[in-house]
């Protein structure tokens, strides 16, 4: 349990957030399927990170990190996946799951990979069944799998959208090492559109390049090389999303470096609903600043696009002068856990009125009472709600560890904000 104090006065400071995960091991994938040697700067050290660096060690994979310097370099002579037998542990990280398995299917295996009992539970059928139609040979349908090997040909399939983009992601990052390339066509609706947009500017960093369909409906890869180079890491949207809101709603000033209108992040979208909200920003190519203007009006937002964000919008809600509205986000119900229900049911425990609709959440106006909010496994739950407690007394946050999936300094970096003490 861990108390989050009020803050004493609002903000004024500029505040530095890890590297971006989602960066990180989409680059940590392209790396491996190089030939050579890539180094990666900026790079997150994290649960989530720290799964895929173990698993391509497993792998036995030349891997070389320094966290104080963050910095991950990758080696692999040939580009080819080694072969088994490897047990992996991917811990309770869906993208390294989502991303390494169809890489597995590039090797002659046997390869075995399991992880946290959170991640069993995660959906990830669709993408086994997306990977047999392409020549894959896998036993079962839900962690643990085990990869025989040696079958992904590649050839056409046709991709749900609606249930994560992280299988396109993951399809599309091991198309150009297979032997026909890969061709998807989207069934329905893509979801958190941007982050397929970053698994693509990540393969152009290491020189494959991909044939989209403008509307992301068809996507083509064909056979290539990855170029091993040296990437940076931005600084993660999703991550800066708390403290922008801290500023909004504190009426104080954060701002982030490293993030700007040339990010290739779409969370850092988020600063934009702020300011359809009443707080002030100011962007550069490489910067972004909010500023609380000390009043908060409601909106509706779909938020399919910036999902992670989403339980930080509804905590900020609680401070608007009317009731907020997030539509476009059924799918989060899949995510560490069901990011409606436990936002709906959290800020309910602690007496602010919230309902849960068929694809989002009304979030009304409302003071907290005190209390212990539950964070479900959840590094997301934990950090949303640690807002309320910047500005309303006795709010506590269970299992705060839980950050470390995505970012083991949040508090510390959360009290960063706050003045310093007077000698």
């Amino acid at each position: 349990m861990r108390t989050i104090a009020p803050l004493l006065r609002p903000p004024d400071t500029t505040v530095m957030v890890p590297g971006s995960k989602s960066h990180t091991n989409r680059a940590l994938i392209c790396a491996a399927l190089a030939s050579g040697t890539s180094g990666l700067e900026g790079a997150l050290f994290a649960d989530d990170t720290i799964a895929m660096v173990g698993s391509l060690l497993s792998l036995g994979l030349s891997v070389w990190a320094d966290p104080a310097g963050r910095t991950i370099t990758v080696t692999n002579a040939t580009g080819e996946i080694p072969a088994g037998p490897a047990d992996l542990d991917v811990r309770m990280s869906g993208t390294t799951s989502r991303f390494l398995l169809p890489a597995l299917c590039l090797g002659p295996g046997p390869y075995r990979m399991d992880g946290a009992n959170q991640l069993r539970n995660r959906p990830i059928a669709e993408l086994v069944h997306k990977l047999r139609a392409l020549g894959a040979d896998i036993d079962g349908e839900s962690l643990p799998l085990t990869v025989q090997g040696g079958g992904l040909t590649g050839g056409a399939v046709v991709v749900q959208g609606s249930t994560s983009s992280q299988y396109l992601s993951g399809l599309l990052m091991a198309a150009p090492r297979t032997a026909e390339g890969i061709y998807m066509r989207i069934a329905s609706e893509l979801v958190s559109k941007p982050y397929v947009d970053l698994t693509i500017q990540t393969m152009a960093a290491f020189g494959v390049e991909v044939d989209a369909h403008p509307e992301y409906r068809e996507f083509r890869v064909a056979p290539a090389d990855y170029k091993p180079t040296t990437i940076c890491i931005e600084p993660d949207a999703s991550a800066a999303s708390y403290f922008f809101a801290a500023a909004a709603i504190t009426g104080g000033r954060v701002k982030i470096n490293g993030l700007g209108t040339d990010t290739t992040q779409g969370d850092l979208e988020f600063v934009k609903v702020l300011e359809q909200m009443g707080a002030a920003v100011t962007m550069t190519a490489t910067s972004t600043e909010v500023r609380g203007t000390g009043s908060l009006r409601g909106v509706e937002v779909d938020m399919r696009n910036i999902s992670d964000t989403a339980q930080t919008l509804a905590v900020v809600a609680t401070f608007a002068d009317s009731p907020t509205e997030i539509t476009g986000i059924g799918f989060i119900r899949k995510k560490e856990t069901d990011r409606i229900g436990a936002v709906v049911t959290e800020l309910s425990r602690r007496g602010v009125r919230a309902a849960e609709t068929a694809d989002g959440m009304i979030i009304y106006p409302g003071r907290p009472r005190p209390g212990a909010v539950t964070t479900y496994e959840d590094h997301r739950m934990a950090m949303s709600f640690a807002l309320l407690g910047l500005v309303h007394p006795g709010i506590q946050i269970r299992d705060p560890e839980c950050v470390g999936k995505t970012f083991p300094d949040f508090f510390d970096v959360l009290d960063t904000l706050r003045p310093e003490p007077i000698h």
